[in-house]
């Protein structure tokens, strides 16, 4: 009977079934991508380059990533050890972004990646100077947070959005 059943669900309860699904691989993958990050060092402090901020151009792909990656990202500053202002701060910078980059879906996918390294480039200096008390200034940890997130999200998230835009997964969503 319950085979019978899946196979009689609507339509819309198999979406948001796929829909959940999506966003649940993409907090995997943004985790596991921000510890191997971590183990190489480049995931926090005042020159980040998390490769899971690749994945911030997903938005423009499917809607799904938006939960996605701020469950990702607040999961991931969690376990790194992350003080609680960085957890909340940066997981509202990567749902900002993420908004952003989905709402700039119908332009050019060059775009993409311009909202989560605005939202990160304004956001995290201010964490990184207030909330951890490190030497230096705000434009200064701009220039620093802003150049991680240009190869993380600008180079990387790019060659990712290129890569899967025409693939069938996404346009199932």
């Amino acid at each position: 009977m319950e085979l019978f059943l899946a196979f009689k669900m609507k339509k819309t309860t198999r979406s948001n079934i796929r829909h959940l699904t999506y966003a649940a691989i993409i907090a995997a993958l943004y985790t596991a991508l921000t510890l191997i990050a971590a183990a190489m060092g480049l995931s926090s402090g005042v020159i980040q380059v998390r490769l899971s901020e690749a994945l911030t151009v997903l938005p423009m792909l499917t809607p799904a990533a938006i939960p996605g990656l701020t469950i990702g990202c607040f999961i991931s500053n969690l376990i790194t050890g992350c003080i609680p202002v960085d957890v909340a701060l940066g997981t509202i910078a990567t749902l900002i972004g993420a908004m952003g980059t989905r709402l700039l879906r119908k332009y050019h996918p060059i775009f993409a990646p311009v909202p989560p390294i605005l939202a990160n480039t304004l956001i995290v200096p201010w964490v990184l100077k207030y909330g951890y008390g490190v030497n230096g200034g705000i434009p200064y940890f701009m220039a620093t947070v802003g150049a991680g997130e240009i190869i993380s999200c600008g180079v990387l998230g790019l060659i990712l959005l290129y890569a899967t835009k025409d693939r069938r997964i996404f346009k199932e969503l």
